[in-house]
């Protein structure tokens, strides 16, 4: 099934490898949904891949049961028996209850969307409760690990372009607390050069948010600019690949992974760490709630209410390691 960002109504269901050649009105509707999602719903690029790979593993599920490729007929058969059958299949497979609980959102919002376009109504699929997920916090670094990961002074002495451009993401991350997906898709007129110190960031669900940014971030951003070989300028990304190309997020992720095993620090110390690190660090330093909320871009307070149990549970480990009664 073709990506919604990049499909057409003439590509083909089965142009990539692996996947499954669907019936023409399932493949239409699929480019379409997928479309409405991107498009009016502004979900991330990240969501769009996740949700267009729980529908494929959905309708190779029914294709494996029907011996054929799938269409909306069959979709408007589907029951609650078809739908358990299908978590149960997947959960032999190695998928986790968070997997699992994101492919009947997708499903859902599909069969939704299906009845909100007229194309079918079955709401079999919205009388499956979501699967349990384990009850977790945050893992956010210490204040000192994470300046460490962010420090310019930390990174080689002949900086290349690579390193500078590494750094400011991850000050980005830290600093800012965007999402990994929101600082790589900053473009240079996004750029926070001279004296702008706010930047516009346009988050999950296409909700906008004004972020204040840090002049040490500043700063490693203008670095990277006159240190990069390729010109960059208007709706180009800002920040690139050796290749010239938009900087994959997986680089970032390595960068990251190379700090973690120079400092020694835990496995669960990723980018996304970084985000969680700068809600935490500003909550234990008398932040506001609600203002964290603003900067993180939540649209729920409940969301964010997660990182006041991060923040009881350092309390309650200090206690415990310095209390005279222990």
């Amino acid at each position: 099934m073709p990506h919604a960002r990049h499909a057409s109504p003439d590509a083909t269901a089965s142009s990539q490898p692996g996947e499954l050649d669907f019936g023409g009105d399932f493949r239409d509707a699929a480019l379409g949904w997928l479309r409405h999602l991107d498009v009016e719903r502004g979900y991330t690029t990240e969501t769009l891949t996740a949700y267009e790979r729980d529908l494929r593993q959905f309708a190779m599920f029914l294709a494996a049961r029907h011996r054929r490729a799938p269409c909306l007929g069959d979709l408007t058969l589907v029951d609650a028996k078809t739908v358990r059958a299908f978590l149960a299949h997947r959960r032999r497979q190695g998928a986790v209850s968070r997997s699992l609980s994101r492919s009947l959102s997708a499903l859902r919002t599909f069969y939704r969307w299906l009845e909100a376009s007229d194309i079918l109504k079955n709401r079999a699929v919205q009388q499956i409760a979501l699967p349990k997920i384990p009850h977790s916090v945050p893992k956010p670094l210490t204040v000192e690990a994470a300046a460490l990961v962010v420090a310019p002074d930390a990174m080689p002495a002949e900086l290349d372009w690579v390193a500078a451009r590494d750094c400011a993401v991850l000050l980005l991350l830290y600093g800012a607390g965007l999402r990994i997906s929101e600082a790589l898709g900053l473009t240079a007129t996004d750029a926070p050069t001279g004296a702008r110190d706010v930047i516009v960031i346009r988050g999950k669900g296409g909700k906008e948010r004004m972020v204040p940014i840090l002049p040490v971030t500043r700063r490693a951003i203008a670095r990277y600019l006159a240190l990069c070989p390729y010109p960059i300028s208007g709706s180009e990304p800002l920040f690139l690949g050796v290749k010239g190309g938009p900087l994959s997020p997986r680089l970032i992720q390595l960068a990251m992974q190379r700090r973690r095993e120079e400092l020694g620090l835990a496995d669960s110390a990723t980018p996304h760490a970084l985000r969680h690190s700068f809600a935490t660090h500003l909550l234990a330093a008398g932040a506001d709630l609600r203002q964290i909320q603003e900067l993180l871009g939540h649209a729920s307070l409940s969301t964010t209410q997660v990182y006041t149990e991060v923040d009881r549970d350092r309390l309650l480990a200090v206690y415990d390691a310095a209390h005279p009664r222990r």
